[in-house]
């Protein structure tokens, strides 16, 4: 497990004076406000910027940061992924799951068959879906619903599902 938790990724510039606009990947994207500094993943390296600001647009978070002052500051973020230290991550409810923690679990169905590991996520808004792919095979799309989703064992690495009618093919 990674002593990081992502949060979000910048995925544009907003404005002039370098605010970065932010696709949450947290189910409260309000939990901005409770940060003083984030760590920015940009070309394998992690630095550290202080948060001076906090806005909202739509659906994405807008983060004015220290030291980014310029439009041209801000694009060179683009495509980067926030992370925070996993003790400053909020508390998790039943059946909930750090996004960073999905990634790589290895998927069986409901009767042990291998289908490869959580390669992507992606966020529709409804419902994350898993994308799952194995050495060989073609990608399998699961929707992060109770009616698929059986189990989910972190500690070992592991997603149990169970394959409703159309997923396979």
């Amino acid at each position: 497990m990674s002593s990081y938790i992502e949060i979000g990724k910048i995925v544009n510039t907003q404005g002039i004076r370098g605010e970065v606009r932010v696709i949450p990947m947290t189910d409260d994207p309000k939990r901005f406000e409770l940060l003083n500094y984030i760590y920015i993943e940009n070309r394998n390296i992690l630095n550290e910027y202080e948060i001076e600001r906090v806005r909202y647009h739509k659906n994405f978070v807008l983060l004015k940061l220290k030291g980014i002052s310029s439009m041209n500051d801000a694009e060179t973020l683009k495509n980067s992924i926030i992370k925070i230290p996993r003790e400053l991550a909020l508390p998790l409810e039943k059946d909930e799951y750090y996004i960073g923690d999905l990634y790589d679990l290895d998927v069986y169905t409901n009767e042990n068959e291998y289908l490869g590991k959580i390669v992507d996520i992606i966020f529709t808004g409804s419902n994350d879906v898993y994308v799952v792919k194995k050495e060989g095979a073609k990608e399998i799309l699961i929707p992060a619903i109770k009616q698929c989703i059986l189990d989910v064992d972190i500690d070992n690495k592991k997603m149990t599902v169970f394959l409703i009618e159309g997923l396979r093919d």
